[in-house]
């Protein structure tokens, strides 16, 4: 060929942690790798760069077992030789939340920069599928690129350029977000291990060559060619400088460079010198494919690894974070080692091997302790922080009622003004052992407590009706600053109450305190029938098979044939979902269920719907030999069993006072394999697209697959939400940690949400059975349903989701003088379009960081103000590099715009 090309040969090796192997056995790889790789550096001047696979915790890892060869590894690094960061760990996209991607880009630079400049390297080799904003976060990290390897489609060179429908000509393309940011996107579309074990043998060396060459001139765009001399765990080519010689000599037309990224961008930018390229838009999920390769049921393996990991996030980044930046407000040193402890903790769940659950199982037991060991960093992280909130809120106005008074304090973590049920336990009375009196006479004196006569008042001495529950003699102990524990006896109390109205990021008192009843107001019930629920808002009304009518009085929309559960075979692996050929779903319909009322109370009313439901036990023996076999899931022809077990069904649906949705909680005992568990939940709307949470960004999908989709199934990833919408009404279903859905193309856009998958091997390249992934066991999953007007921003739909991800804080306290007013908001912003994200404490400047971004594609206004004492307000990136100042208004409020789908973080210099 005429034009000049260049082969930039890329050393790595992209390291799981864990896979198909435990962490520690590949843990033992790793060592045994670096420690090659630095005999080789210190040896061979030839051998120029390694590329560490984007994730710092690689170091960290490594340092673990070899701390004596840290100054050796940092020489390499500091020389250019070994290239690290910019992430902590390779995530995946659509699991991991928006602030745990934020996170991971944080840390990956702090520690890289221990070390030497990180690498601007959007790194995402491996990655199911990338979410519309990645452009928009790699901009606000200082990255212009995106390396990736799967989500578009390559066409091959064709003097064509494609444009704007997930396809490129090249694999050289400009990826744009849904905010109009752009990067360049290098596609690995030979994958990366296109330049894996170079021959040094001649003969050897042009087979090799002559192949590879061609393949990356399909593709590439330019004359400079990319070749990844690695892959999975790859060992190091210790001899990579000897094969590029061989290489030299074979093809004289041809420069051969032992390269790097930043080397390889350079030349590639001098080459493409504005060279039209395929420009792609928005996520890339693979949406021009067969639908049989997307990996996406990885949404669906081990649901209980999402849902912990829900909870893991939540508790970190919309509870632990908002109440220790407040509570530092107050004079309370901000914790941020534990955070990055949690944190890191939390992401060593998060690659994509990891949290997607297709892994053996070996490795997913570790992940529930460290989901456990996060969560209790966190948790204890939020103890500490409320209970120097709630010691600061002046509760003197509680004195007035005399004997004992017990004020408590809600708390709200969210981004807006949140109603809800709280419920908290309360110590009515305690004794500290070291009164002396002895076990049994401190007893005797907390069983003697007198309860009777309280009731529940907000600051304003108003009633809030409130159930009560005698916990009886409980032993519990105080872990003192300055002192040895001190452990006591007490009588607990549970209260369970509406709060109602509670400030964004603030809080509301209350306290239970002796006071003579007033006239007593029969309490109203939400109960209006023998099997209906209702507000003010909405109707639910039950079938004898648990299945309800929900009706939203504003639009007057009817919603029918809710809450069925489905049921079919699942002949797949951890990776994709395969139904059985000329199988037909289960379902509860017309199946009888036991059904009663489990709670009747003013501020909420629960019904309790029981199923036993007969299903096959298991795929059928056919099963067993495909997979020993190692028959692609697509072909394979097992059946389900014709022996069956009873799985049993407890459905609870509850309707709050001032509830905009109806509650779903339900709980499976699982005595069935290789099969799918689904909540259907019918709309009726016309729609030809849905809209569904995702990073920072409420995307919106076709319902019907491109052309190429030949899988019977279309499930697809969500995070909070998914939401089909129509003219004058819509229903968004929210979830905790349920990350599949599906829209079925049945005529009524059925939302279908995955609540179990069992299957019995991880697949891809080999046979792996994970008997454990059948999660033969009992599972408790939460959704809640909100119909609205349509349009799920104006209406409050898409906040009343999010809010359902943040669990309430609640925390007892005394009766004091405090700088805190009873209710106490210490931000004031409006913003209808906007989606709160996070509230922080920047470690370097001890600023304040606040983050939401703009759920629509149409421009919004940020006002924001606050009471706290402070210099200015900045506007900045998720790396919180601080800016100029922004202007205030006369009012010192800040209005500040907001682009379409934009992500904005605000700093506060703190007087």
């Amino acid at each position: 060929m005429s034009k000049q090309r260049t082969a930039h040969i890329i050393s790595h090796t992209h390291w799981d942690r864990e896979w198909y192997l435990p962490y520690e056995k590949h843990h033992v790889r790793l060592v045994e790798l670096v420690d090659a790789l630095l005999d080789k550096l210190d040896g061979d001047s030839a051998f120029r760069s390694f590329y560490l696979d984007g994730q710092t915790i690689i170091l960290e890892d490594y340092l673990q077992v070899r701390p004596e060869n840290k100054e050796r590894l940092e020489q390499h690094i500091r020389a250019g030789r070994i290239l690290i960061g910019p992430w902590y760990i390779l995530q995946d996209a659509f699991l991991t939340s928006g602030e745990a991607n934020v996170r991971n880009m944080q840390i990956g630079h702090q520690d890289a920069k221990k070390y030497s400049t990180p690498a601007k390297i959007g790194y995402f080799p491996d990655t199911f599928g990338l979410v519309g904003q990645t452009p928009q976060l790699m901009k606000q990290s200082g990255i212009n690129n995106v390396f990736f390897g799967r989500g578009v489609k390559p066409t091959g060179f064709n003097n064509t350029v494609s444009e704007g429908d997930y396809e490129s000509s090249f694999s050289e393309l400009i990826w744009e977000g849904p905010d109009g940011s752009k990067v360049l996107g290098i596609l690995f579309a030979n994958w990366y291990s296109n330049g894996n074990e170079v021959p040094v043998d001649e003969a050897e060396a042009k087979a090799f060559w002559d192949r590879k060459l061609s393949d990356a001139e399909k593709y590439a765009a330019t004359g400079e060619l990319l070749f990844m001399n690695g892959c999975d765990h790859q060992p190091l080519q210790l001899d990579l400088p000897e094969a590029i010689r061989t290489a030299e000599k074979l093809y004289p037309d041809t420069k051969f460079i032992h390269s790097n990224f930043p080397d390889y961008l350079n030349e590639l930018d001098r080459a493409l010198d504005g060279r039209e390229l395929s420009t792609v838009k928005g996520e890339l999920r693979s949406q021009r494919n067969d639908g049989w390769g997307t990996l996406v049921n990885t949404a669906s393996a081990r649901v209980y690894l999402k849902q912990m990991n829900q909870e893991g996030q939540a508790l970190l980044e919309k509870v632990a974070e908002p109440l220790a930046s407040v509570a530092h407000l107050l004079g309370k040193d901000y914790p941020h080692h534990l955070f990055t402890y949690a944190w890191k903790t939390l992401m060593q769940n998060h690659p994509h091997d990891s949290i997607c659950g297709c892994s053996v199982d070996e490795v997913h037991r570790e992940m529930v302790t460290r989901f456990e060991k996060s969560r209790h960093v966190a948790e204890t992280l939020i103890d500490d922080s409320k209970q120097v909130i709630a010691d600061a809120v002046n509760t003197s106005v509680f004195a007035a009622y005399g004997e004992d008074p017990l004020p408590v304090i809600a708390m709200n973590t969210t981004g807006w003004t949140r109603t809800g049920t709280v419920t908290v336990e309360l110590d009515a009375a305690r004794l500290y052992l070291r009164e002396g009196l002895g076990v049994e006479e401190t007893g005797r004196r907390m069983k003697a407590v007198d309860l009777s006569g309280r009731e529940l008042v907000d600051a304003e001495g108003n009633t809030v009706p409130c159930t009560v529950e005698d916990l009886g003699l409980l032993f519990g102990y105080d872990l003192p600053d300055d002192k040895f524990r001190q452990p006591y006896m007490c009588r607990k109390v549970k209260l369970t109450f509406l709060a109602e109205d509670i400030p964004a990021l603030g809080l509301s008192t209350y306290a239970w305190v002796r006071r003579d009843a007033k006239t007593a107001v029969q309490p109203s019930s939400l109960l209006t029938g023998d099997k209906v629920l209702e507000n003010e808002s909405l109707k639910v009304e039950l079938a004898q098979d648990g299945s309800f009518t929900l009706t939203d009085k504003a639009s007057g929309k009817i919603y029918r044939d809710l809450g069925i559960y489905e049921d079919t075979g699942d002949i797949g692996n951890e990776y994709m979902y395969r139904q059985p050929e000329g199988t037909t779903p289960l379902t509860t319909k017309g199946l009888a269920a036991d059904i009663r009322v489990l709670e009747d109370a003013p501020y909420r009313a629960s019904l309790e719907i029981n199923h036993a439901w007969e299903i096959p036990v298991s795929a059928d023996e056919k099963l067993d030999e495909e997979q020993r076999e190692l028959v692609y899931f697509p072909r394979r022809k097992a059946g389900r069993s014709n022996e069956v077990t009873t799985i049993t069904l407890r459905t609870v649906i509850s309707l709050e006072a001032a509830g905009k949705g109806v509650q779903i909680e339900t709980t499976i005992n699982n005595t069935a394999k290789d099969h799918r568990v689904r909540a259907l939940f019918p709309t009726d709307i016309e729609a030809s697209t849905l809209s569904v949470d995702s990073m920072f960004e409420v995307a919106e999908r076709d319902i019907v697959p491109a052309p190429e989709w030949e899988n019977p199934s279309n499930t697809q990833h969500q995070q909070a939400f998914v939401d089909v919408s129509g003219e004058g009404a819509g229903l968004t279903v929210a979830n905790l940690g349920l990350n599949e859905y599906e829209v079925l193309r049945d005529g009524r856009n059925t939302i279908a949400i995955t609540l179990l998958r069992s299957v019995g091997e991880l697949g891809d390249w080999g046979l792996f059975p994970t008997p454990e992934a059948q999660c033969l066991d009992t599972y408790t999953v939460r959704m809640e349903l909100i119909p609205h007007s349509g349009d799920g921003i104006a209406s409050g739909a898409y906040t009343e989701a999010y809010q359902f991800q943040i669990p309430w804080t609640v925390c007892q306290t005394g009766v004091h003088e405090g700088p805190l007013s009873p209710v106490y908001k210490p931000f004031q912003w409006e913003g209808a379009e906007l989606a709160f994200s996070s509230l922080k404490m920047n470690q370097e400047t001890g600023d304040l960081l606040l983050r939401w971004y703009n759920m629509s594609d149409e421009a919004a206004e940020l006002t924001l103000g606050t009471d706290i004492p402070h210099q200015h307000f900045y506007k900045t990136t998720i790396l919180e590099e601080a800016a100029a100042p922004l202007s205030k208004s006369a009012a010192g409020c800040l209005s500040l715009p907001v682009a379409p789908c934009e992500i904005t973080t605000v700093g506060i210099r703190r007087a």
